[in-house]
C-alpha cells in the first residue's frame, strides 16, 4: 500500500480529554496534563470551543497562548488541518490571527481561510460593546470584531515557554531544532524508537521522505550513545 500523508484533523475529543490536552500544552485549566498532546490539533479544538460553542475563556487563554508561544507552532500542519475545517467562525478566528500575526511569514496563508465580510465575537450586543469600549487591538482591521476587554489578556494564563519545555518533549524539540516535521519526528521517534519510518511519518503528518531521513539520523545518535 502507498504511503499517504494524514492531514485531516481528527474527530474532536470530548470535553474532559481536550481540557487535558489544552493543559498538556501550557494553558493553566484545572485538570491534569496529557503527555505531550499535538500542539496544532489542540489549538484548533480550542478555537472550535470557543468560536462554535461561545466559551469566551478558553478562547481568551488561546489567544494569549499564541501570543506567547507563536514562534514554536508548525504552522504549516496548523494551516493544512484548517483548510478543510467545516466551521466558517473557526476559519474566520484563524484569518484573523493570520492577519494580525503578518509580522510572521509562516502564518501569510492564514489569511485565505476567509474572505468575507467582517464577523462579529458576540452575538448580541457586540457594536455596543465596540463603540463603548474600542476594538481588541490584536483583532483591530481583521476579519473578527473583538470588542476590548471580552478576551482577557493575562500571561498567568498560560505556561512560559521554558515551562512548557520542561513539560511537553515536541515543543522542547521544536526550541530546539524549529518548529519543522523534523522536530516532529524527532519526538515520535524518542516516544517509541521502533516506529517504522510510515509509522512515524504519520504520527507527524508528514512526507516519507522527511522522516525516512529523521529515522537515520536518530539511528546514527542512538548507536552512538
Amino acid at each position: 500500500m502507498a504511503f499517504s500523508r494524514i492531514n485531516q484533523l481528527p474527530a474532536r475529543p470530548t470535553t474532559a480529554t481536550l481540557t487535558g490536552q489544552m493543559v498538556g500544552i501550557g494553558m493553566n485549566f484545572a485538570g491534569d496534563a496529557t503527555p505531550c498532546p499535538n500542539i496544532e490539533d489542540t489549538l484548533i479544538f480550542a478555537s472550535d470551543v470557543g468560536m462554535v460553542d461561545g466559551d469566551l475563556r478558553v478562547l481568551g487563554v488561546l489567544v494569549q497562548w499564541v501570543e506567547v508561544h507563536q514562534a514554536h507552532v508548525n504552522a504549516e500542519r496548523l494551516i493544512r488541518a484548517l483548510r478543510e475545517h467545516p466551521e466558517t467562525r473557526v476559519r474566520v478566528f484563524w484569518a484573523a490571527l493570520g492577519a494580525w500575526l503578518g509580522k510572521d511569514r509562516r502564518y501569510a496563508r492564514l489569511l485565505t481561510l476567509y474572505t468575507g465580510q467582517p464577523v462579529d465575537l458576540l452575538p448580541v450586543g457586540n457594536d455596543f460593546q465596540i463603540e463603548r469600549r474600542g476594538e481588541d487591538e490584536r483583532f483591530a482591521c481583521t476579519c473578527l470584531r473583538v470588542p476590548t476587554g471580552t478576551l482577557r489578556r493575562r500571561p498567568a494564563d498560560v505556561l512560559s515557554p521554558t515551562d512548557l519545555a520542561r513539560q511537553h518533549p515536541g515543543y522542547r524539540n521544536r526550541v530546539l531544532m524549529g518548529p519543522t516535521w523534523r522536530a516532529d519526528v524527532w519526538t515520535a521517534l524518542e516516544a517509541d524508537p521502533t516506529l517504522s519510518v510510515a509509522a512515524a511519518a504519520r504520527k507527524a503528518s508528514c512526507a516519507f521522505a522527511t522522516a525516512w531521513q529523521v529515522k537515520q539520523d536518530f539511528n546514527v545518535l542512538r548507536a552512538a550513545c
